[in-house]
């Protein structure tokens, strides 16, 4: 599951996407706009400054702008800064693998198998995808028929 951290990231960084050529946004306009806590914005924001992923601008005429064109910034990339992995248990982690604790030993654990196919699949997925893509409203898969 994604964290609300995560979660309000992402949609900071598709509202700098949207406004990309405009200048600076300011940092209320993103959080009235996104719907996300001032403070909590401020942080966030600074933490991709740090990244690399934005570029803030202070002064009067100030804000925050993308520091790269959308189409190089992955939803796996965002993901990762935020959260530190794609996989939903430590053990199926690439970049912060752990042991899990109170778990089968890994040759003989069944869900493990499955979270490493579910992380690839996912990796695959939102590394292909990024903020300049179009993204529809629509759910990706048909509707199941009503039985």
């Amino acid at each position: 599951m994604l964290s609300q951290k995560t979660r309000y990231t992402i949609r900071a960084l598709q509202h700098l996407a949207d406004t990309v050529g405009q200048g600076p946004v300011r940092l209320d306009a993103i959080a009235e706009a996104q719907n996300i806590p001032r403070k909590f914005l401020t942080v966030i924001l600074s933490e991709m400054v740090r990244a690399g992923l934005v570029i803030s601008h202070r002064g009067r005429d100030g804000g925050y702008e993308l520091a790269l064109a959308p189409v190089d910034i992955r939803y796996g990339d965002i993901i990762r800064l935020t959260r530190g992995s794609l996989a939903l248990v430590p053990c199926a982690s690439r970049n912060a693998y752990e042991h899990c604790h109170n778990c089968l030993p890994e040759a003989d654990c069944r869900l493990r198998g499955l979270m490493l196919t579910l992380r690839d699949e996912m990796a695959a997925m939102l590394d292909q995808v990024s903020l300049a893509d179009a993204i529809t409203l629509e759910p990706p898969f048909p509707e199941e028929p009503a039985a």
